[in-house]
């Protein structure tokens, strides 16, 4: 005798994802698998957190006044927590603002000014040149380090004639930048050629702090003229694009195609 055959049942399935009755059952005894979720609530979510990140960006590298500036144009909740978060900023600062002037050394204090300061925080070391003001990059430095000093008063910036610190050393190696960290020399610059040269400004000072992990990136001090160098670039690339407009106008005679009745 043959064995029976199992005869089972085809259960329709059009659509196992659609939100029918029919589906719900069939779910619930396990002949379709659930349902994977919806995309869209997560796909929101995101497109909400970039929305948020954005607005809130904008305030990014605005001090007090600027922010004062945009009381009219701004949610007054929003921006009073903003000023705030600004003022915390600027009070962690204050506490931490040890410095504020550049120490000129001398070859006895380097181990104690320099080498064993930096176990603490980086400490900026700029070895000038023995030829003062006619050695042009080494003015630079020197002026840029005076700047950084009153602005980022946590960090120690210090300056010594490079034939003074190091017997023999070339001329035309100087300035040098020398940065110590932990006791030891974590990054040197020889000369400007890498940072600008005689055009070098406090926009590559501040790349190079936070390289150095002096300072942070997301640092009030370095946000602001970031945005105020991209401000001026927008600017001056406008500029640039209305004048060749206004040229091109001039040569064509403008938009008024009169002269060709």
């Amino acid at each position: 005798m043959a064995a029976p055959v199992e005869q089972r049942i085809a259960v329709p399935i059009d659509d196992p994802n659609a939100d029918t009755e029919w589906n719900e059952i069939l779910r619930k005894h396990g002949v379709i698998p659930e349902k994977p979720p919806s995309p869209t609530p997560m796909i929101e979510e995101a497109i909400a957190e970039a929305h948020r990140l954005a607005y809130e960006n904008r305030l990014e590298g605005k001090d007090l006044s600027d922010l004062d500036d945009l009381e009219d144009l701004e949610d007054e909740a929003f921006l009073e927590q903003y000023r705030q978060k600004r003022l915390q900023e600027l009070s962690a600062l204050q506490k931490k603002s040890t410095h504020g002037a550049v120490y000129p050394i001398s070859k006895p204090e380097y181990s104690r000014e320099v080498t064993d300061a930096s176990q603490t925080s980086p400490v900026l070391v700029n070895l000038t040149s023995s030829q003062g003001n006619t050695n042009v990059e080494s003015r630079v430095l020197s002026d840029l380090w005076r700047q950084a000093a009153r602005e980022y008063g946590e960090v120690k910036f210090c300056e010594m004639r490079a034939d003074k610190a190091i017997e023999n050393y070339p001329e035309r190696n100087t300035p040098t930048i020398l940065v110590y960290s932990k006791g030891d020399i974590a990054k040197q610059v020889v000369t400007l050629a890498t940072v600008g040269g005689v055009r070098m400004n406090m926009l590559d000072l501040d790349k190079l702090l936070v390289e150095v992990g002096a300072v942070k990136d997301n640092d009030m001090r370095v946000a602001k003229r970031r945005r105020a160098a991209e401000d001026a670039a927008e600017e001056k690339a406008a500029s640039a694009n209305k004048g060749i407009k206004s040229s091109s106008d001039r040569v064509t005679g403008g938009d008024d195609g009169d002269d060709w009745d």
